[in-house]
């Protein structure tokens, strides 16, 4: 494994104590990229994991109203961002990219694992087979139970998605109605074309690796867990969510008046209902 890091940074929030640092290593001739929004000398961890057709980035609102004391490390998960694709996109495979990630990054102390959606996933299984790396989970509206019914994919409308187009306005025109979600993370190739920051065809074998019961990682681990439920959640049922905090020691649940996306539609909310229960660890 090598690494390489990248000067980048990223315009923050008003309230942002610093701008995040973009830096990479390499998996196999793999890129997986990340941000690190730094911290105070002595600020604890907290690996935030985005879902799909998402990218690190977009914890970067949660990061400013964290404060200096949470250093927040976002990678861009395999096929996401400016991280590479990857040759599967299998639970093992997302959760090894983070076992190297956090072993390069050699924190000396357990992190927070906080994921929305498919990134809430990949936290609790990474805490199940890494204890020793997690010492709480922050689930977001991420599911225990997503039986396959042979229907299609939730996000199959991608696939209408080109991968790349000549220019920017072209690539937005083909996102239709969710170009405005997507248009901020866009990325321009080196010959001056524009590409989509996740594989159309990567993102439906992803989603659909998600479909199954998740059971046995949700009660794998035994670390305090906040569940961020969303209270129109397309994903998440009340009823398993009232499940998922009842059946796991030392979960609590709070609701947010959103659809899954909740930390786009409530920012505000998200960042306090974080920030409560890290002041309580």
């Amino acid at each position: 494994m090598t690494t390489t890091t990248n000067t980048q940074t990223l315009t923050r929030t008003t309230h942002a104590r610093t701008t995040p640092t973009r830096a990479s290593l390499t998996l196999e001739g793999r890129t997986l990229s990340y941000l690190d929004f730094g911290g105070t000398p002595d600020a604890r961890p907290l690996l935030a994991l985005h879902g799909h057709l998402s990218e690190g980035a977009s914890f970067t609102g949660l990061a400013a109203e964290l404060g200096p004391e949470w250093r927040v490390i976002a990678p861009d998960q395999r096929g996401h961002g400016d991280s590479d694709r990857a040759p599967d996109y299998t639970r093992e495979g997302y959760v090894d990219d983070l076992i190297a990630l956090l072993d390069h990054l050699d924190l000396g102390t357990p992190v927070v694992a906080l994921g929305h959606s498919g990134g809430g996933i990949n936290a609790y299984y990474l805490a199940a087979r890494r204890p020793d790396l997690v010492s709480a989970l922050v689930n977001v509206d991420a599911v225990v139970d997503y039986p396959d019914t042979g229907a299609p994919s939730a996000l199959s409308f991608v696939l209408g998605f080109p991968y790349s187009a000549a220019t920017r306005e072209e690539l937005l025109a083909a996102c239709g109605p969710i170009a405005p979600m997507i248009g901020p993370s866009l990325r321009q190739l080196p010959d001056g074309t524009w590409r989509l920051p996740f594989h159309p065809q990567d993102t439906i074998d992803s989603e659909k690796l998600v479909h199954g019961d998740h059971w046995a990682a949700w009660l794998g681990s035994d670390c305090p867990a906040l569940l961020i439920h969303a209270r129109k959640s397309q994903a998440l049922p009340a009823e398993q969510a009232e499940a998922m905090a009842a059946r796991r020691p030392g979960t609590t649940m709070v609701r947010l008046d959103t659809d899954h996306f909740v930390q786009q539609q409530d920012p505000k909310g998200f960042a306090e209902a974080v920030r409560t229960f890290l002041a309580s660890l």
